[in-house]
């Protein structure tokens, strides 16, 4: 198989043909056929997530593909399945991740790696593909679509009459917008500093945009929503819009957010602001299970598929892959979309 591999912080991956080894008891192995690139990635790269015991290892957790074979235990999926890959986990065994050869070195994995043309995963890692939904879209499933829709699904929970401002418009930003979008939300902001990023939310149906840099957003959604909005959901990752976000929400509002800064930044708040009522907790992929909010937020955003497909901003061999890390680190676009190549059908075109 044709994996790349993180060998040091800080540095390009590195494409490497790696050993296939034997599964392991709860293990599948896949045929990927399209990886997302998530800012997680970006982060791990630049050794931003803390210290890593692990390298040299394998990245990615969003993707599609085919079953190839399972090990012993594995009763969910069977060989030919089209499956989606994701982090989040869902039902099944939940095995250890696979150990590779490359060079006569050991190349570690976790129980979902996705940068690679073939995968060894955990079959609780692995979920039915819903048959209408095309293999590349799938792949955002394993991440962005899931974690987005999710949050307001799972978590905020939003009723007709909230108000609910999304900020970040990356691909788990506009994943909880069309969620909201589809669940009837009379007053969604969208607030993003990419001008390109809040006229598309607009054509998801945000009935605010808003770009900080030119607009102050606190005055704003303080004067549209009243006083303050009763949800945020923050998915820039950063301190200072985690920050933005719970100064947009009003007393006994709630702020959620999907990612985080690098390791040891901290965020600075106003303790009264909570004695207030106001709320802040971290997502932890929506609070989905895999297999059962698949096929619900499927079923959800089915009529905005069409919209959703253009998240795939820009598409990239896995040989091209450090391109589109460049890309999604510059802001300027939603989701890579990694295609994969497998030589021995004849190779896949972009």
């Amino acid at each position: 198989m044709k994996a790349l591999v993180l060998e040091e912080f800080g540095r390009p991956l590195i494409l490497a043909d790696l050993t296939i080894p034997p599964l392991a008891h709860g293990q599948v192995l896949v045929k990927i056929l399209y990886s997302g690139v998530c800012r997680s990635q970006l982060m791990e790269i630049a050794g931003e997530r803390g210290p890593d015991p692990w390298l040299p290892h394998l990245l990615g957790h969003e993707a599609s593909g085919t079953v190839v074979e399972v090990g012993s235990g594995v009763t969910k999926v069977s060989a030919g399945d089209a499956v989606i890959l994701s982090w989040i986990k869902g039902e099944g065994l939940d095995a250890p991740g696979a150990q590779y050869e490359w060079d006569r070195r050991v190349i570690h994995s976790g129980s979902v790696t996705t940068f690679s043309n073939y995968s060894v995963v955990a079959e609780n890692r692995v979920t039915p593909k819903p048959e209408d939904l095309d293999s590349d879209l799938a792949a955002l499933f394993g991440c962005a679509i899931l974690t987005g829709a999710g949050m307001v699904l799972n978590e905020i929970q939003p009723s007709e009459h909230s108000s609910v401002v999304i900020l970040g418009l990356g691909g788990i930003g506009i994943s909880a917008l069309l969620a909201a979008v589809a669940l009837g939300v009379e007053k969604i902001i969208a607030i993003d500093i990419s001008d390109e990023k809040i006229e598309f939310a607009k054509r998801c149906g945000a009935h605010h945009v808003i770009n900080p840099e030119s607009t102050e957003a606190t005055e704003f959604v303080q004067d549209v929503t009243a006083g303050g909005a009763d949800f945020c959901i923050e998915s820039a990752g950063l301190t200072d819009t985690i920050e933005l976000g719970f100064s947009l929400i009003r007393d006994g509002g709630s702020l959620l957010f999907a990612s985080h800064p690098p390791d040891g930044q901290l965020i600075r708040l106003v303790p009264h602001d909570l004695i207030r009522g106001k709320v802040i907790s971290g997502s932890w992929g929506g609070a989905c299970v895999a297999d059962r909010d698949v096929p619900r937020v499927h079923e959800l955003i089915k009529d905005q598929i069409e919209i959703l497909k253009t998240l795939l901003t820009r598409r990239y061999s896995l040989d091209d892959a450090n391109s589109a890390l460049k890309d999604l680190a510059s802001g300027g676009m939603f989701r890579p979309l990694i295609v994969m190549d497998h030589p021995e059908n004849g190779g896949s075109s972009l």
